[in-house]
């Protein structure tokens, strides 16, 4: 071989590295910022892998569990799982019983063994009184992210200031403290030496530690699962970079960051010399040569946890259709509506929805995504700051101002001037002096007389001024009929009109909880219901707009008035947010339904002993309690998505387990509506189901630990668990367990369509999103039949 083939072969292998970095890099999934959290799978990135093998490879590169072990699932009280749904599950799992009758699974073996950083290798032989490579380096780099991001640090690399990589490579050459903490002498120089460019770290450092093409994809992803929490915050900007129509390259930066850190402790290591080195090497030679077969083990361990986690789904399914199916369908009554409520998907509705309609016959309820349709922002009059109230996976095109409360604007300034002279160095320590007894006051006023908390921004905002605009122009009456109808049509209303029709968004009350956002509606980013349903509203109360409406043949009676509402779903309360009344009668349901709904949580929230009386007032202290870590049990418990007409349901308990859509394929004549479920609220509720299940199944690497030691980040980027570490994504503890037991399963999410098979099949051709869900096992599919009872599974393959 020549001089320039080697050298064109060198250059060949040194892309194909760095194609497995970039590779890397897209397989991790964003989260959201505190202030717009919403429910997201932390595995959405690696989708079009089949989950078993994703739950594998995490086991193998991070130590994470993806499925419960099988001692869960047989200690199960409120699911009984028999013999015929463990047979059911190894059919589909493709396991044969032994000559013992039993089936094949391997369950014992190193289960412990996972991928191994250089700096995990060094660990292993580290003295237990020395701090760990792997604790300084995820502090070093956590530290340096948290200060980074939360003074603006974006997707644009600053000319000034340099790239991510850089930036942290400057502030880590000046750092004497490295050095002395980890008892190494040698390592500031390793950082002199790296290179000055990310690029060149990442060749650099794929050559020298002999990385292959098998292997880097693997190395790279490991590297980025140690800092999984700010990985999972640059995915974020890069998200919404893409959804504008950009790009973001700070995933590489970061991974060159960690992989910066493995080089120079290598470096540092060989330059040591000595047995430690020898070792190291071999032991690092050794993974790199088998990494297939380290993710092959931990496949084959996992048989025996899926086995049971299939039954256990199975066993739902079985108990779901058994509640469905009992209850016929409602006979379709020929008295019109006297109320009309159409509420968000969220599992929480199901059940305010149910015992809202055993308040009286002549009552109607809907399903729809609680962002009602509109792809709106929210922008405060004269300010810069613009808020996104529509499920993540979209990109806002309206927006929304409101004016502003004079009186809450002077206050919010006084306290914004107060903080920033708290942050002036000089006044410091002065005024923590002087404050002291002020925070004593204010902490003994929220302990003994605690008030709602409001979003800052909602507080700010006038709400009886809206204006709808789209790239800055006002919309124009033809627009907003286009827009009505619109919704109407994916809505199912375009008929039968009931006097009053409710448009009930929902939110949640809760005091001095940095994840209070998680428990407002996510199809709203985040926020409350609150300015969806008044946009709504106001659209379709308007008598230009519903001229234009019945042109296209939506014809509205005159009397027909539509009223924002808003769930508090803390404290089952339902808030008209309109000025002029509603009917007596329909506050007197509303109070009803209340009532039932606040006494069916009362076990899960142990106060079922307490009178409705009490328990109402009981659940608005809870509310507004700054102690409370469970202000409520937001969705947890969540395992199916049924969408059908609501005759199909109406009246069966389903136990706010449930996500319910309103659809009726017969009005739906070119499935578009069906498509649009199918690419939007079913990926909406699986990212829910995912959230939750794996927040579950592994807390300290999917969940957010212990909301007690939270500390947050940035304002409003995460939270750490204590003082340092990484930045911590998912849920805290407190949102899935009571102490005692955990109030979520994990199971996978049950989609129910009642459409034709051939419509469903189109749309599952049409979209590669919906096909990577199916085939790989992210969720089940189901179509319902319309007349007899019947239920077939679509798409059985995986």
């Amino acid at each position: 071989m020549t001089t320039v083939e080697m050298t064109t072969d060198m250059l060949s292998q040194q892309e194909d590295l760095m194609s497995c970095f970039e590779s890397a890099c897209d397989l991790i999934a964003p989260t959201w910022p505190l202030d717009q959290l919403i429910a997201v799978n932390p595995l959405w990135e690696m989708r079009h892998f089949d989950i078993q093998d994703v739950v594998a490879r995490m086991a193998a590169l991070d130590g994470a569990n993806g499925v419960m072990p099988p001692e869960f699932y047989r200690a199960m009280k409120n699911l009984v799982i028999e013999d015929r749904h463990i047979n059911a599950a190894a059919r589909q799992l493709g396991l044969r019983r032994d000559s013992d009758g039993r089936y094949a699974t391997v369950e014992k073996g190193d289960h412990e063994r996972h991928w191994l950083s250089v700096s995990g290798f060094l660990d292993a032989d580290r003295d237990a009184h020395s701090m760990a490579w792997r604790d300084e380096i995820v502090q070093q780099i956590s530290q340096f992210c948290a200060s980074s991001f939360q003074q603006g640090g974006s997707c644009a690399n600053d000319a000034e200031q340099g790239t991510l990589y850089s930036q942290w490579l400057e502030s880590t050459r000046h750092d004497l403290g490295i050095s002395i903490i980890m008892g190494e002498p040698g390592l500031r120089a390793q950082f002199r030496a790296l290179p000055d460019c990310c690029e060149s770290l990442l060749r650099e450092a794929g050559s020298e530690l002999c990385l292959t093409e098998s292997s880097a994809e693997l190395y790279a992803h490991s590297l980025l699962l140690d800092i999984k929490g700010w990985a999972s915050w640059v995915a974020y900007l890069r998200w919404q970079a893409r959804l504008n129509g950009g790009s973001c390259n700070l995933m590489m930066d970061l991974l060159a960051i960690r992989m910066a850190w493995d080089l120079a402790v290598w470096r540092n290591t060989r330059q040591r010399g000595g047995v430690a080195f020898i070792k190291l090497q071999s032991l690092w030679q050794r993974q790199l040569a088998c990494p297939d077969a380290l993710l092959q083990t931990h496949r084959n361990q996992l048989q025996g946890a899926w086995l049971w986690q299939c039954a256990a789904e199975r066993a739902f399914q079985e108990q779901l259709l058994h509640r469905i199916f009992s209850n016929p369908p409602a006979a379709e009554s020929g008295t019109p509506p006297a109320l009309q409520a159409v509420f968000c998907i969220d599992v929480r509705s199901e059940v305010f929805r149910r015992h809202l309609e055993a308040q009286d016959p002549t009552i109607e309820t809907k399903g729809f995504a609680g962002f009602f349709g509109l792809p709106l922002e929210h922008q405060l009059a004269a300010t810069t700051y613009a808020r996104p109230q529509l499920p993540g996976l979209l990109a806002p095109s309206l927006t929304i101002t409101t004016g502003t409360n004079d009186l809450a604007l002077a206050r919010t300034g006084r306290r914004s001037r107060w903080g920033q002279l708290g942050d002036a160095p000089p006044a410091m320590f002065g005024l923590v002096e002087s404050s002291g007894p002020l925070y004593a006051l204010k902490l003994l006023k929220d302990s003994f007389f605690p008030a709602a908390h409001q979003h800052p921004v909602n507080a700010l905002s006038d709400f009886d001024s809206l204006q709808v605009s789209c790239d800055g122009v006002q919309l124009t009456p033809e627009q907003c009929v286009d827009l009505a109808a619109g919704v109407l049509n994916a809505m199912g209303l375009k008929q039968g009109f009931a006097p009053t029709v409710m448009l009930v968004g929902h939110g949640s009350s809760s005091a001095n909880n940095p994840h209070a956002a998680s428990l407002d509606c996510g199809a709203c980013g985040g926020q409350t219901g609150e300015l969806n349903a008044r946009v709504l509203a106001s659209i379709l109360n308007d008598s230009e707009v519903r001229c234009g409406l019945a042109d296209q043949g939506i014809t509205i009676p005159a009397k027909t008035r539509f009223v924002a509402a808003l769930h508090d779903t803390a404290t089952d309360e339902v808030t008209i947010l309109q000025n002029d009344p509603v009917p007596e009668q329909i506050q007197t349901w509303l109070s009803g339904a209340g009532t039932a709904t606040r006494r069916e949580r009362a076990s899960r929230l142990k106060l079922s002993s307490l009178a409705d009386k009490d328990l109402a007032n009981a659940l608005k202290r809870r509310a507004r309690d700054w102690s409370q870590v469970r202000p409520e049990w937001g969705l947890a418990d969540n395992a199916a998505f049924v969408v059908a007409p609501r005759k199909r349901t109406r009246g069966v308990d389903l136990q706010g387990r449930v996500f319910l859509h309103d659809y009726r394929w017969q009005d739906d004549t070119d499935f578009s509506v069906l498509e649009l479920i199918m690419t939007a609220p079913m990926i909406v509720t699986h990212w829910i189901n995912m959230q939750y299940n794996t927040s579950v199944v592994d807390n300290l690497r999917y969940g957010s630990g212990n909301k007690v030691l939270h500390n947050v980040v940035g304002g409003n980027l995460g939270v750490f668990e204590g003082n340092g570490g990484d930045l911590r994504i998912g849920l805290p503890m407190q949102s899935l367990h009571d102490g005692q037991h955990w109030m979520h399963t994990p199971l996978r999410l049950s989609v129910y369509l009642q459409a034709p098979a051939e419509a469903i099949h189109n749309v599952y051709s049409k979209h590669e999103v919906v096909r990577q869900l199916i085939d790989n096992g992210w969720l089940y599919l189901f179509r319902l039949n319309d007349h007899d009872g019947e239920c077939e599974r679509l798409f059985n393959n995986q």
